[in-house]
């Protein structure tokens, strides 16, 4: 059982995935490189914070034509595990394995806080363990996390329960206070919120712990 992070040029929070993922829960952990296709023997795969490409064009604008992410697609259609976080959730609604899309911030400042969450869906095996309900807190750093879709897109998200996290004092002008969603099928998590960044008690709190661990449940 073994995870893959994939490795974009630009990719700055794919070592502290590592270290969240092998170094605090003691998962086997594989670096992918973006031109890698082979995702075989992996259990779940995780696009990792950063600017990938430098965030040109639009954030995960270019990553989407990776060749390992043509890989992803049909991985997450077999059932595979794919979480994103931050610029891994604007890579996965640029490769539409997620409906919406990422902008820049309301206020247009780049935010580096933490944030309190509220869990919407426990449907999803990524957020079981916290219960419908529950709450957490968890850091984020974006320019760009404002999470914006048509009115059709909400709607679907709401009855789809598809809507995993929302930001107890919303931060950056997402509609209906979204942090996170999942696919139809919810194996495919996107979150702008770093649960990476909250595993080792050595910096912080550990409410990203049991979002990791669910990588391999």
């Amino acid at each position: 059982m073994s995870i893959g992070v994939i490795v974009f040029p630009g990719s700055n929070c794919d070592r502290d995935v590592q270290w969240a993922t092998e170094g605090c829960l003691g998962m086997t952990t594989r670096r992918l490189w973006h031109e890698e296709t082979d995702l075989s023997g992996l259990n779940a795969v995780v696009l990792p914070g950063g600017f990938s490409y430098g965030d040109y064009l639009r954030c995960g604008a270019i990553a989407r034509f990776a060749p390992a992410l043509q890989a992803l697609v049909d991985f997450a259609a077999q059932g595979g595990r794919v979480l994103g976080i931050c610029n891994g959730f604007q890579v996965l609604t640029e490769l539409g394995l997620l409906p919406g899309a990422l902008t820049r911030n309301s206020e247009l400042h780049f935010i580096c806080e933490d944030a309190p969450l509220d869990v919407v869906s426990a449907r999803s095996p990524w957020l079981q363990s916290y219960g419908s309900g529950g709450h957490l807190t968890l850091p984020i750093a974006h320019g760009e996390g404002r999470y914006q879709c048509s009115d059709d897109t909400l709607k679907q998200l709401q009855d789809e329960d598809a809507i995993a996290l929302r930001y107890g004092h919303n931060p950056n002008g997402s509609v209906a206070d979204i942090a996170g969603i999942t696919n139809t099928a919810g194996n495919v998590l996107g979150l702008m919120p770093h649960p990476e960044r909250a595993c080792d008690p050595a910096t912080g709190g550990v409410d990203g712990r049991a979002m990791l661990e669910a990588l391999l449940d």
